[in-house]
């Protein structure tokens, strides 16, 4: 085993995510902190996924060794939930299912970043800039990935700090079982302050079926509100 997979096999087994993209900027003269909205990049492909009347659906593991793990089992839920929701019915077994999706997910060790500010009263724009690699490295999934920014209104200053951002994702798949056609593939992915995969991956699964399945081959930034969930969708060219 590659020290690259044990690396991810680690990042699995800790505690994870539910993404809000935070800029947790310190204000000074009593203003309170600011949250910024969770940010995800979603691309999606498809061909014409069959109706959901009559078609049941089983999730599995991309990675062989994370089925039937608990982590994974979790995360999973979420996506059947969001399935059964478009109207699919969950099989009992990836064996007698119509659909076989399959699903990944994973955040990388993280980049230091230092932020600047200017002096009293201006806002300061930190462009997070691309990333490349990350946590998907490994497979053809998520070579290169998109990047942030936030505008961050300190007052006072100049303040100089160091910060940890990660890039977090998830990988899906819908297969026809039987033909073995692939019908859909999309990704998400997200930088944030937070590793914590477990808040995390509710939010990736949330942006990748937000007007699911979507037109082929777009690239959409959603952006979800830390407090009432509601959303926004930008279309990046």
């Amino acid at each position: 085993m590659t020290s690259a997979r044990t690396s991810r096999s680690s990042r699995h087994r800790t505690p994870r995510f539910w993404a809000k993209m935070l800029a947790a900027p310190l204000l000074i003269a009593g203003v309170a902190a600011c949250t910024t909205p969770f940010q995800a990049d979603v691309s999606r492909f498809q061909t014409q996924l069959p109706a959901p009347q009559g078609n049941t659906f089983a999730v599995v593991a991309e990675d062989p060794a994370m089925q039937g793990g608990l982590e994974f089992s979790q995360y999973a839920g979420y996506v059947a939930q969001e399935m059964s929701r478009l109207g699919y019915t969950q099989a009992a077994s990836p064996e007698t299912a119509d659909l076989l999706v399959s699903f990944d997910y994973g955040v990388d060790n993280g980049r230091e970043r230092v932020r600047t500010t200017p002096g009293v009263g201006a806002g300061f724009y930190d462009p997070w800039g691309p990333w490349y690699g990350g946590y998907f490295g490994r497979r053809s999934f998520y070579r290169g990935g998109w990047g942030y920014g936030f505008y961050d209104p300190y007052f006072g200053g100049p303040d100089v700090r160091s910060y940890t951002v990660y890039t977090s994702g998830i990988d899906m798949k819908i297969d026809n079982r039987t033909t073995g056609e692939r019908l859909f593939e999309g990704k998400a992915e997200a930088v944030s302050t937070s590793n914590r995969l477990q808040h995390l991956v509710p939010n990736l699964v949330d942006a990748m079926f937000t007007d699911f399945p979507g037109n082929s081959g777009e690239v959409l930034r959603i952006s979800i509100a830390p407090d009432d969930g509601d959303k926004t969708v930008k279309r990046l060219d």
